[in-house]
């Protein structure tokens, strides 16, 4: 799109934003763009508001690395969680795809990423270091390896079995109500809640 076509400078610099974002366009911005103008005035300080307050006020909790508006986020700060059981999922959005089942009480880790030696991700690139360091000072009972149906993801599983076993009791993974190659966040709400509450211990996994 020539800049041409876009007679504000302020419209233009909005669109350049927005066409930033993850499979939007500059036509598709542009579209919201000109279906902004049409909200009043608090309306887009409300909006501009709250992109502000993402980057001012949104942090990751320093114990499980979810999204939080304070040190803890609410599940790590919540007294009903059962703190010594520890679902581990490869990004923040498996752990609200999981909480969406309403089926898990337990604490999350969120790796931030799985290994990947094709693509250079090794153990020290995702939050692994800080899992060991939890599991062996919380006195975590058991872990569930809830990662994405995925080769890296098996590949992480098994790594990660491997340095848990010595500190943990129990580790267990989700059933395989998830297709190979699914995402979490993709699966419908009461496969992935099925594979939670039927779990099976790593070791005797179908896999």
């Amino acid at each position: 799109m020539s800049e041409d076509h876009i007679p504000s400078k302020h419209v233009l610099k909005a669109v350049e934003q927005l066409s930033s974002l993850p499979s939007v366009g500059r036509k598709s911005a542009l579209r919201l763009v000109l279906h902004m103008l049409k909200w009043d005035a608090d309306r887009i300080e409300a909006f501009a508001n709250s992109m502000k307050d993402l980057a001012t006020e949104v942090k990751y909790c320093e114990r499980c690395f979810n999204l939080s508006d304070s040190t803890l986020c609410n599940i790590c700060a919540s007294p009903h969680r059962n703190q010594e059981l520890i679902c581990i999922v490869e990004t923040i959005k498996d752990v609200m795809a999981i909480e969406a089942t309403k089926q898990f009480n337990g604490l999350y880790h969120v790796l931030g990423g799985v290994i990947s030696p094709l693509e250079g991700i090794g153990p020290s690139d995702v939050n692994i270091d800080s899992l060991l360091k939890r599991v062996q000072e919380e006195g975590t009972k058991e872990v569930i390896l809830a990662l994405n149906a995925t080769m890296e993801g098996d590949t992480t599983a098994f790594y990660l079995h491997k340095k848990l076993n010595p500190l943990c009791a129990e580790i267990s993974t989700l059933a395989r109500g998830i297709s190979f190659g699914d995402e979490l966040e993709y699966a419908d709400e009461i496969s992935l809640g099925r594979s939670i509450q039927n779990r099976t211990p790593f070791d005797k996994a179908d896999r």
